[in-house]
């Protein structure tokens, strides 16, 4: 196979829908059209859930249930992907009055599953946002938690390196809050955090040289689209690719142990990968994206992701699940005419979303189009 696909979608008391099916074949991107408002990106978010993490909104359990229900709700896919037909699910139940915050639950086949990182067994699912257009303006920590997506999608255990190292990290700071407590006790949070950071910035830096491959492999492809080049910026990112982990750890052991007083005094860590940035840069102008007009802007982010969506395929074998948010609104005839030829080569299953239909004339005749109303879904007549 050579891409996973979803073919029917259910969503119960999630967000706008209280009951809402769909139902798919192999061919043709999905287009979900509809009036402001009525619920398209809540239904792309529900497939955006079929990945480890909150989403593409980060939302939180309780935002997720439909207003007028119980407070539980639930998503089931049943999906065609890596290792053939499979049902993933997910929800949460009913809250009771012993919970104070309701558990999220997984299930593979109706059997349960430990988190969403078993479903990438199944599907790799990526997506882009209206939220992530000022990605390039805004500050670091929105470059990295974009970059840790994309180490996501082709490392399930990713997210939970990250949430590792930021509890060592908060585990420290507490530490250092306190004058009197006991160097032994931050000698081994800052052993953790050595060992945590070092994995994280690792796999940040491996996925970015296997992007930055990928990018260089397709700067023929899509000409409408900038060529981007991207790069990490941290000396630990510096140093991996000659340096052993094991000698970066100390490094970074003895760093946080002779900077504890300047810590304690900012209360919080300077220095680690928790403050490192990605550059994504203008290939043709040699300009960092950063300095690129809006258009250009929103052109190397839809690269960015194109590449990424190669890359998922070429390591696991089949193309992700491609959510695009109001993407072709923006785009000139020519970009979406190019867009839509990229989507079509690289084979994956799209879902787009967009107020106009008129916006997706050139793939009418071979896309699923679905109207959106306010709590439902319908064939686009």
């Amino acid at each position: 196979m050579t891409a996973a696909f979803i073919r029917r979608l259910a969503l119960t008391n999630f967000r706008s829908y209280h009951a809402a099916q769909v139902t798919l074949d192999r061919a043709g991107p999905v287009v979900l059209t509809g009036a402001n408002g009525a619920g398209k990106t809540n239904l792309i978010e529900a497939v955006s859930l079929l990945a480890p993490g909150r989403g593409l909104r980060r939302a939180t359990m309780d935002e997720l249930a439909f207003s007028e229900g119980d407070g539980g709700w639930a998503i089931s896919a049943e999906i065609e992907g890596m290792l053939g037909l499979a049902t993933l699910g997910t929800g949460v139940d009913p809250p009771t009055d012993e919970e104070s915050s309701p558990t999220r639950r997984y299930r593979i086949d109706r059997e349960p599953a430990s988190s969403a990182a078993a479903f990438s067994d199944h599907v790799r699912v990526i997506w882009l946002t209206p939220a992530m257009d000022p990605l390039f303006n805004g500050p670091a920590s929105e470059r990295r938690r974009f970059l840790d997506r994309l180490v996501l999608a082709v490392d399930a255990q990713h997210a939970s390196r990250v949430s590792a190292l930021e509890r060592s990290l908060r585990s420290r700071n507490r530490l250092l809050e306190d004058p009197r407590s006991d160097p032994h006790w931050l000698d081994a949070v800052e052993h953790e955090t050595a060992e945590v950071a070092v994995a994280v910035a690792a796999a940040r830096s491996e996925t970015v040289a296997r992007l930055s491959a990928a990018l260089a492999d397709a700067r023929n492809d899509a000409p409408e689209f900038p060529g981007a080049t991207i790069a990490l910026q941290g000396w630990m990112e510096q140093l991996l690719p000659d340096h052993s982990a094991i000698d970066i750890e100390d490094r970074y052991r003895a760093l946080l142990k002779d900077n504890r007083a300047r810590d304690a005094a900012a209360g919080r860590t300077l220095d680690g990968p928790h403050l490192s940035d990605l550059a994504v840069t203008h290939a043709a102008k040699d300009m960092p994206a950063t300095n690129c007009s809006t258009g250009e802007q929103k052109a190397l982010l839809i690269r960015l992701v194109l590449a990424h969506a190669r890359l998922i395929k070429d390591m696991t074998g089949a193309a992700p699940l491609l959510l695009l948010d109001e993407v072709v609104a923006h785009l000139d005839p020519g970009r979406r005419a190019a867009l839509y030829d990229a989507l079509s080569a690289l084979d994956a299953q799209v879902f787009m979303t967009g107020a106009d239909p008129a916006a997706f004339g050139d793939i009418v005749s071979r896309a699923h189009m679905l109207l959106i109303k306010p709590g439902s879904v319908e064939p686009f007549a």
